[in-house]
């Protein structure tokens, strides 16, 4: 079967590379950040302001747009690109990850998982043809494989049976499927924290030669060393000629770390969820904007940023606005934010083309970006 992506990889540091992922809806330059829109919206930002901070790609979740509006609906009204008016690729994720969240209301069988949703009350079944049919509906480039994400820590008798079910789960979404030619499978490493069981099961879902490959199961509670080690173990056994994405992570230096280890794709609500909350993170460190030490501060949040917020406002007049419960505080601190992972993405590129030491500088003045301010 032939894909409807393809990886061209043109520069390599290690085993981190960069390079551009072709997609039915335009390219990406790759390592990636993709903004989380889970409703079919980036809170907050409209798709004009995404491209000009240099998204390419977004990610929204299948499951919560099964339950409102419906892809039923989204289907109808001309796919998910034309209904959020956002023309680049869109990466779905199943729900998997979020039925782990809600799995006090869920129930998992063989056959798939029984959950009631908290938007209506109403009891659902989310199964991998299910989970196949929405995405398909939906008319969405990369869709993510249903899977069974488990907590952390869990015995290995647990992750190993919740493994082998995903790999069912898996086969069962690939049967499914009826518009290759426009949507992408992406295949989810589990595994949990047993390197064997990890590896085996890249090494297993490798096999069966899917569109691209994601590991998840991580950022799940773990220690950070423990989430990279794993990283570390998994990708190596995954294919060179197609894209690596590491789920849910994460903060600017878990991403160079992660290319560090042959990471192409990430998603993570860190930087829009830390702007509604007053957090930005800067070149010179973590400021939280509600302080009173920038009540007559007239310098932008960022000297070396050149985003809108940076280039228009003081941090005096931000820490008023999101005092004021003004809604366009949050807006210009989400701004800021994912301008600032873009711009990291960036960075990171060009440091892969320059060489391994350019990655390692990079690394450690990313380092101080979620510390301590210092000015």
């Amino acid at each position: 079967m032939s894909s409807s992506i393809s990886l061209r990889v043109d520069a390599t540091a290690g085993a981190a590379r960069t390079g551009v992922l072709s997609t039915p809806h335009g390219d990406v330059q790759t390592p990636a950040f993709m903004p989380v829109g889970t409703y079919g919206t980036v809170k907050g930002l409209s798709p004009r302001e995404l491209r000009e901070v240099g998204a390419e790609v977004v990610l929204c979740n299948a499951l919560h747009l099964w339950v409102r509006p419906s892809h039923e609906v989204i289907g109808k009204l001309g796919g998910l690109h034309s209904f959020m008016a956002w023309d680049g690729p869109i990466l779905t994720d199943s729900g998997g990850f979020q039925i782990w969240s809600l799995r006090h209301l869920s129930k998992v069988s063989e056959n798939g998982v029984r959950f009631r949703a908290p938007l209506d009350g109403m009891y659902r079944v989310m199964t991998p043809e299910v989970c196949v049919e929405i995405q398909e509906t939906l008319g969405v480039d990369l869709a993510m494989a249903f899977d069974e994400c488990i907590e952390w820590p869990a015995d290995r008798d647990r992750v190993a049976r919740s493994t082998e079910r995903t790999t069912r789960w898996l086969k069962r979404c690939m049967a499914a499927r009826s518009k290759p030619e426009q949507t992408a499978l992406l295949g989810i490493v589990q595994g949990g924290f047993y390197e064997d069981l990890r590896v085996a099961h890249a090494q297993q879902i490798v096999d069966l030669d899917l569109d691209a490959y994601a590991i998840g199961g991580l950022s799940v509670g773990e220690p950070r060393d423990q989430l990279l080690d794993m990283v570390a173990r998994t990708t190596p056994h995954l294919p060179a000629d197609k894209i690596r994405y590491l789920m849910g992570v994460g903060y600017p230096l878990d991403i160079v770390e992660a290319v560090q280890r042959g990471v192409d794709f990430f998603d993570c609500v860190i930087p829009t969820r830390s702007g509604r909350t007053g957090l930005v993170f800067t070149s010179r460190g973590r400021l939280v904007v509600k302080h009173a030490r920038f009540k007559e501060d007239q310098r932008p949040l960022d000297p070396a940023c050149a985003c809108y917020t940076c280039r228009s406002f003081s941090r005096a007049y931000l820490r008023h606005l999101f005092l004021s419960n003004e809604i366009l505080a949050p807006r210009l601190l989400t701004l800021h934010n994912v301008a600032l992972y873009q711009h990291l993405m960036h960075r990171l590129r060009d440091a892969v083309r320059a060489g391994t030491d350019a990655l390692s500088t990079l690394r450690s003045e990313v380092a101080a970006w979620t510390g301590p301010l210092e000015d």
